[in-house]
């Protein structure tokens, strides 16, 4: 329940931007509404509890590269950090919210979404 509310909260704006979208017709509308649904739908098949759990080890991880920072092993956060992202990457369930995200993006897409693949990939995780 928690995480429909969220996907609400989360689109809102985005539902809003597109009614507003001066070129969007009525058919665009309507298809929106449908892939919008889909993601809704594929969001509801995430196990709550799976993801609290995700959410619970992400902050352990969080807290650890800091301390790890903090005393100066910056190679060691970045290691740890970069431990962490290839093991969430093949997690079932992170797959299953990246393809949800997906269909929300595919649904508005004439509206720009952060770009991924911006310089500056080569940052280390203690200067964030």
């Amino acid at each position: 329940m928690k995480l429909l509310i969220f996907i609400i909260f989360l689109t809102t704006p985005l539902v809003s931007y597109a009614q507003n979208y001066q070129q969007m017709n009525q058919a665009d509308m309507q298809k929106m509404m449908q892939q919008m649904e889909q993601a809704r739908s594929c969001m509801e098949k995430i196990d709550e509890e799976e993801l609290k759990a995700l959410e619970k080890r992400s902050k352990q991880v969080e807290r650890d590269v800091k301390a790890l920072c903090d005393s100066g092993k910056r190679d060691e956060a970045q290691k740890k950090a970069i431990e962490f992202g290839k093991e969430i990457a093949k997690d079932p369930m992170m797959k299953q919210m990246q393809q949800c995200g997906e269909m929300v993006t595919m649904a508005f897409p004439k509206i720009a979404f952060a770009d991924e693949n911006k310089p500056g990939n080569d940052r280390h995780v203690c200067d964030y």
